[in-house]
């Protein structure tokens, strides 16, 4: 709590939550196709009798996030070059032209035209670029773990999605969620037109890259090693949120419909499935600011440790042992929560190791999130249709989350008596 009291008095607050905002309603849109999958699926069956192979439809689910990861370098570019106002502008007015225009399509909608809207909805995924270092570019560096906390919570969106999608999908169509994205979506945009501002030269300069600075930062082992942690953390956060329902309806579809009965007296099993997916998503998008403040005490290396070990162990028993439906949901639950940590506790060290170029590397690191998340979501439907389950993709997380572990162990010492001297916050 103590790292949220020194926000007093520091930074603008209004700028904040704006950011907050803008990433919670653009992460909300980007993750809005996997709560949708299920109905949209049935809705091409119907129409045209185009029937979704698990892996188009982890294809579909995986181009926002792929999008999302490429586009985040473009618009890093963009805030150190006009700011990060004019940037979120022009990928929010994107983002409402491809909602309207899916809503508008309907029914109709072919799968080409879907992965063309997916697209699209790339832009809301690379917010992340822009959200972030606008709200850090207020506050010093001990302040950075719980500010990107808070700015990057936005990611609650997707339990937004989750709770209310599939319902409206049921009693409208699923077309409607895409107008309901549409119109919250404008009025977020007007909201940040008013309230957003870009900090002051005196609190901040912003120092424009050329081709040549980003090949200089690629060349940095630090950026590939931010890269492999966030890949892990806001890769797996993502990437299981896209396809939790998926999950939950392909593995646990018996259980949901008899829970529904006996207590919603609900009948539609894919509206049960969007509450329990909620339900998991929900703790990592509330957690993140928590991650960086817990960053902020004890250091980021220690709280990926940390945070990294419960999700390698808990992968690893979801992936060898068939779990009950209740004990699974709870697993799902701290998996969740332990990446949604990470996130914060990543970009606790980002801004303190990378201060002057905070721009472009949320957008290079940020992009390693993405293709992370696109990986996992793809690893878990070529699983499901190799071997009709997720066991091997599960076992293939854990694999990539425990070498993760093992980066940190090689590059702690070095980054804590270099860098970290005189970066101003723990490391």
């Amino acid at each position: 709590m103590a790292g949220f009291k020194a926000l007093k008095g520091q930074g603008d607050a209004k700028t904040l939550f704006a950011a907050f905002l803008y990433f919670d309603f653009s992460f909300m849109v980007w993750t809005m196709l996997g709560p949708l999958s299920t109905e949209i699926a049935e809705s091409l069956h119907a129409a045209s009798g185009f029937m979704m192979s698990p892996s188009q439809k982890a294809t579909l689910l995986s181009i926002p996030i792929l999008a999302g990861a490429l586009l985040r370098i473009v618009l890093g570019f963009g805030v150190d070059k006009f700011g990060p106002k004019k940037t979120a502008l022009m990928a929010q007015s994107v983002v409402i032209s491809v909602l309207f225009y899916a809503f508008f399509r309907g029914e109709h909608i072919t799968y080409n035209e879907l992965l063309v809207v997916a697209l699209g909805l790339g832009f809301a995924g690379a917010s992340f670029a822009v959200a972030l270092p606008q709200a850090g570019q207020w506050y010093p560096p001990k302040l950075q773990g719980v500010v990107l906390g808070i700015a990057g919570a936005g990611n609650i969106g997707v339990v937004v999605d989750f709770l209310f999608a599939p319902k409206i999908a049921e009693i409208w169509g699923w077309q409607a969620v895409f107008l309901v994205g549409g119109v919250l979506s404008t009025i977020i945009f007007a909201m940040y037109l008013l309230m957003a501002k870009d900090a002051p030269r005196e609190i901040y300069v912003a120092r424009p890259k050329k081709v040549a600075d980003y090949l200089k930062l690629l060349r940095d082992k630090d950026t590939w090693w931010f890269g492999l942690f966030y890949a892990v953390s806001f890769g797996g956060f993502v990437g299981f949120a896209n396809y939790m329902k998926v999950y939950l309806m392909n593995t646990y579809q018996a259980d949901m419909s008899a829970f529904g009965l006996d207590v919603f007296n609900e009948p539609n099993v894919k509206v049960i499935a969007g509450y329990f997916g909620a339900l998991t998503i929900f703790a990592g998008a509330i957690l993140r600011p928590v991650g960086g403040g817990l960053a902020d005490k004890m250091g980021g290396v220690k709280s990926l440790y940390i945070f990294f070990g419960v999700v390698t162990v808990l992968a690893l028993i979801n992936a060898l042992v068939t779990l009950p439906f209740w004990v699974a949901i709870a697993v799902l639950f701290f998996i969740m929560a332990s990446l949604g940590m990470a996130n914060g506790a990543v970009f606790q060290l980002v801004p303190q190791r990378f201060g002057k170029d905070i721009g472009i590397m949320t957008g290079l690191i940020g992009a390693a999130g993405g293709l992370g998340g696109t990986a996992l979501v793809k690893t878990l439907g070529w699983s499901k249709g190799a071997f009709d389950g997720y066991s091997a993709g599960f076992m293939i997380f854990a694999g990539v989350v425990l070498v993760a572990i093992i980066g940190i162990s090689l590059v702690k010492t070095r980054w804590r008596t270099t860098w970290g001297v005189a970066a101003g916050g723990r490391i």
